[in-house]
């Protein structure tokens, strides 16, 4: 497998491009490191080689990996920020919350009212994104659109979530530029919320952009991307 340090210049290359081709500071987008395809082997490489945010999609799969790096007398002082990527059962957001930073895919309240009450019994808030089937394909998840403000207004039952932005998965284009109008709508789904939620303060990031598509996500405005492949490779435990 390519180096990843490789990997990881070939990437700042495409972000530094993007960032400039739309105006943009490279210090307001962050990189997440998807690493669920890789081993605790090839996670610790990316880590040591400066990516200190890591997604992950299942409690199962990572568990290995973050006990190892996280957990546990022998985990180093510098730890991963670990960000829970794919979607949360609510009867599995206990074995998540105060392991992973961020959740990046909160969708209905039955996993917002979950998410609170271990959120709770922990003491801790846990940022959140929202997810949004901006695309409107049936096999992806997320609430509506129309359905984002008044879901916002539902989140204030729950003090231990707090709401950070929106995220959203795009098709799979063979032409990266035809997700474009699902990421602009994103963004501009987020303008709205400022403007009219009580969380508007708190509104400001946008995860969105994968490996295929996160140069056109970056142009509008993702302030996070979630890159595995491109990124860490790909490789059987």
């Amino acid at each position: 497998m390519k180096r990843i340090q490789e990997h990881i210049q070939d990437v700042e290359a495409r972000i530094d491009a993007a960032c400039q081709r739309s105006g943009r500071r490279r210090e307001d987008v962050h990189v997440i490191a998807v690493t669920k395809y890789v081993s605790l082997e090839r996670a610790r490489e990316a880590f040591q080689g400066g990516l200190r945010h890591l997604g992950e999609n299942r409690w199962q799969d990572a568990k290995n990996k973050w006990v190892a790096m996280n957990g546990g007398e022998e985990a180093a002082e510098d730890k991963p920020v670990w960000h829970f990527i794919g979607s949360l059962q609510s009867n599995k957001a206990k074995d998540v919350i105060g392991k992973f930073t961020y959740i990046h895919s909160l969708d209905r309240l039955s996993l917002a009212e979950a998410i609170h009450k271990s959120a709770s019994a922990l003491q801790v808030e846990v940022p959140c994104f929202i997810q949004v089937n901006v695309s409107g394909e049936a096999s992806k998840q997320g609430i509506q659109p129309q359905e984002l403000l008044p879901f916002l207004d539902s989140l204030r039952a729950f003090p231990s979530i707090k709401p950070i932005g929106l995220m959203t998965m795009a098709p799979y284009e063979a032409e990266p530029e035809e997700t474009r109008p699902v990421f602009r709508a994103l963004r501009e789904l987020l303008g709205e919320a400022q403007k009219k939620s009580s969380f508007g303060h708190e509104l400001i990031h946008l995860s969105m952009g994968m490996s295929n598509d996160f140069e056109v996500a970056i142009e509008e405005g993702a302030t996070w991307v979630r890159l595995g492949t491109i990124l860490v490779g790909k490789e059987e435990e």
